[in-house]
């Protein structure tokens, strides 16, 4: 089979650095994509290279870019070409290491906290090597407007046994996923307390009997301990639940994936659980675990989306997908709660809003609305949805209008929070789109939206957010509130609802980003 001529490919297909088609695509923060041993090597050397527009790539995290790899492959084989291979380490050392010498000024030095430390050889990881030095950035997690304060994920404890039993089918060789770990391995880590060792210990068994009884140890340790959760949350202890997390021991999966979730409530840990590659993992699981499993791997995609940081990663590496699988078809209320909590904080992003609107989940919520299922959960996504230009499009086209004034007029938003999301989607729909005037006036939206307005229920945030609709839908601007009938109505109608002119003003004129609390 030929090989490709450079002359002929795409430069996306090219790695900047060594100028050779990419067999191992990945994406670094600042959002350029490297073959990994590229990266591997700069990060190694501490030296990030000086780019053709100018810039010095930050190399601090590397998410694989399946996309990326899969077009290369494809063109390939278009082309009838050889699919890439991993260009040789020393080789690329040597390209590093000759545009250092030949112009030391054109990269910037890399900190050693930001570069990767070797792995073990027999380290089992999703990745060749794994963020287990990150810089501490003090962002806060998410603003107290989106806390969800008695809905976050909880500590795992009921049924340390799972309910399942044996192995999966086809499982010849059930310790193959286990690696041979030796204190050697982390000979270069911080001492253990007597606390991990015992759980180190237990996993590091060669038998399937130690790994339960490790991984149910630190379930229990981790259960109801703040500092242990954060103490427990090592290097080694990550390492071997990388491995069981995947093991076809339903019991084993399950109390590995029940300890990745008491783990991930302390925030120190979320980045480090992300940075240390379990995002596919939890992904492989979510499709094809055990049933309980699942359920506690929802609940750790939810804890570890609440994360800023982690919000993009976790939409990059594809968990839009099987959350949305798991909201509409899982048998366990608490699995599709977790799975909409966490599709809500991953909404929370513009890329991810776009990646849920391609993923179908707009008509496949809405038909959830219509049949009364989970609507407060849904209708805050909703919301989110429709702050974009493709979510506001697909509900449009959708009947998204039609649903939800018929939910309000049906009384199916049965709960305060529930109706103020129901009209906060209305609102964000409104906001100027003239398509909106002409669906809303034909579902009959302006008598059940005067009714809240005027009603002695609702808060007075949701009764401001009607009243807004209702301008919007009658043209919107200063003009609803000048001389004549029409003011006096707007007037009467602003007095009803307890809200000054000045407030609804002020209201009006100020961006609408939504937020509530369920």
């Amino acid at each position: 089979m030929p090989q490709h001529n450079p002359g002929e490919t795409p430069p996306e297909f090219l790695c900047p650095i060594t100028g050779f088609l990419m067999s191992d695509p990945v994406v670094v923060a600042s959002g350029q994509t490297f073959e990994r041993i590229s990266v591997q090597v700069c990060r190694n050397l501490g030296f990030a290279a000086k780019l053709l527009d100018g810039t010095h790539p930050d190399l601090s995290t590397v998410i694989p870019n399946l996309a990326m790899k899969s077009t290369i492959l494809s063109w390939c084989d278009r082309k009838k070409l050889e699919h890439p291979r991993p260009p040789d380490y020393a080789y690329v050392e040597g390209v590093v290491r000759a545009r250092m010498d030949k112009d030391p000024g054109s990269g910037n030095r890399v900190s050693r906290s930001e570069i990767l430390p070797p792995v073990a050889e027999n380290s089992p990881s999703d990745y060749d090597s794994v963020m287990s030095a990150i810089r501490s950035r003090s962002r806060n997690s998410i603003s107290s407007s989106t806390s969800l304060p008695n809905h976050h994920p909880r500590p795992v404890s009921h049924s340390i046994y799972s309910n399942s039993s044996g192995v999966f089918a086809g499982d010849e060789n059930p310790n193959r996923i286990h690696g041979s770990f030796s204190t050697s391995d982390y000979s270069s880590f911080p001492p253990m307390s007597e606390e991990e060792e015992e759980i180190y210990n237990k996993l590091r068994s060669p038998d399937t009997i130690g790994h339960e009884q490790g991984l149910i140890l630190l379930r229990k340790t981790t259960r109801s301990s703040e500092n242990a959760r954060v103490s427990l949350c090592t290097d080694r202890i990550l390492s071997f639940l990388r491995s069981l997390i995947v093991s076809r021991y339903n019991v084993v999966q399950t109390n590995a994936a029940a300890s990745l979730v008491n783990l991930s409530l302390e925030k120190p840990n979320k980045l480090k659980i992300v940075r240390s590659g379990f995002v596919p993992l939890l992904i492989d699981v979510l499709k094809s675990g055990s049933t309980e499993a699942q359920e506690h791997v929802i609940g750790a995609l939810f804890s570890l989306a609440v994360e800023e940081e982690n919000k993009m990663v976790i939409g990059v590496l594809g968990a839009v997908e099987p959350l949305l699988h798991a909201l509409r078809s899982s048998e366990s209320e608490r699995a599709r709660q977790d799975a909409a909590l966490a599709l809500y904080h991953l909404s929370l992003i513009p890329n991810n809003r776009a990646r849920l609107v391609r993923a179908g989940a707009v008509p496949m919520m809405l038909s959830m609305i219509r049949s009364g299922e989970s609507a407060s959960r849904i209708l805050l996504l909703l919301c989110n949805l429709a702050a974009c230009s493709e979510g506001k499009g697909a509900m449009l086209d959708g009947n998204g209008v039609a649903i939800l004034v018929g939910k309000l007029r049906e009384g199916g938003a049965d709960s305060e929070a529930a109706r103020e999301n129901c009209v906060g989607a209305l609102l964000t729909l409104s906001i100027g789109n003239m398509r909106f005037r002409g669906l809303a006036s034909e579902a009959g939206a302006e008598e059940i939206l005067t009714e809240i307005v005027e009603g002695e229920s609702g808060s007075e945030r949701l009764k401001e957010k009607a009243a807004k609709i209702l301008v919007a839908m009658r043209g919107g601007g200063e003009r609803e509130f000048g001389e004549g009938a029409e003011a006096r109505e707007w007037n009467r109608m602003l007095e009803a609802s307890g809200l000054s002119r000045s407030q609804f003003q002020g209201g009006q004129k100020e961006g609408f980003a939504y937020s509530s609390q369920f």
